[in-house]
């Protein structure tokens, strides 16, 4: 492992790490004992934090994951537990979840995701739309939500509109996990650095954004977004249908049991 699993804290979350230096903020997700996987609390604070970006007078944004995992997606525990929610709960999950992934599209501040280890399903998402995405050898990323009898739904909108319809369909259709070196590939990764040089990495870039102006920046952040709202509303809007419809699911509830329970699911045929 190449950085600390706990880091000194400058703003005070439950399930993140926030460190500004030399212009740069640093926000680590912080449940290593959980592969970083995301509950409500950690979604609802990713967007707290972000706010706190957009607020600050950080000049570039920097995400990481905390021991071996960047992030293994929604906590399978914690959806277990939304089990007889009601459909607008449902739909209020999606939202929020809708409201991360758009936030960190959106923010005005350049955004660094750096990979050491695996980033699934959510956890692919969180890295990928990030503005600028390293990643180690050993990093893994996979759209696998079909496994569990739930739908890739948002971060397919993200997905579809970086590397195409076709391709799309691959990843999220089979739910496979795949590499480092084919991320790149496919676009999903701007670089593949060795796990010793993936700080020195992210550093060099980060000093070469803080270099340019702060306004400029933004406002080509706030140009690309425009040009791809019309079409990422229609998407998101229909994924989060999609999302709250998938949670109340026969084969939702057995794919999250058979996961929690280590055995093969009983898919309804």
């Amino acid at each position: 492992m190449y950085f600390a699993d706990r880091l000194e804290s400058d703003l005070n979350y439950s399930t993140l790490l926030v460190k500004d230096s030399d212009g740069v903020r640093t926000i680590t997700l912080n449940r290593p004992e959980r592969r970083n996987a995301m509950t409500p609390e950690m979604q609802m604070e990713l967007i707290s934090a972000m706010e706190d970006v957009t607020a600050s007078t950080c000049l570039a944004v920097v995400f990481r994951g905390a021991g071996d995992a960047f992030c293994a997606g929604l906590d399978l525990a914690a959806l277990q537990a939304m089990k007889g929610k009601t459909e607008a709960e449902y739909t209020e999950d999606a939202e929020m979840v809708a409201k991360l992934f758009r936030t960190l599209y959106e923010l005005p501040k350049p955004t660094i995701a750096a990979v050491h280890g695996p980033a699934i399903a959510g956890g692919t998402g969180l890295a990928t739309i990030c503005d600028l995405t390293f990643a180690t050898p050993t990093a893994k990323f996979g759209y696998t939500e079909a496994r569990i009898g739930f739908v890739p739904a948002l971060v397919s909108a993200f997905l579809a509109l970086q590397i195409g319809d076709k391709l799309s369909r691959d990843l999220l259709l089979t739910g496979r996990i795949f590499e480092a070196a084919e991320a790149y590939r496919l676009g999903l990764v701007n670089e593949v650095v060795s796990a010793e040089t993936l700080d020195v990495r992210v550093r060099e870039v980060t000093e070469l954004l803080t270099m340019n102006s702060s306004e400029s920046l933004a406002a080509t952040k706030r140009l690309m977004a425009v040009q791809n709202k019309a079409w990422l509303d229609t998407a998101i809007a229909e994924a989060m249908k999609a999302n709250a419809q998938s949670r109340s699911t026969a084969d939702f509830a057995e794919g999250v049991a058979a996961f929690l329970e280590k055995r093969k699911a009983i898919w309804t045929r």
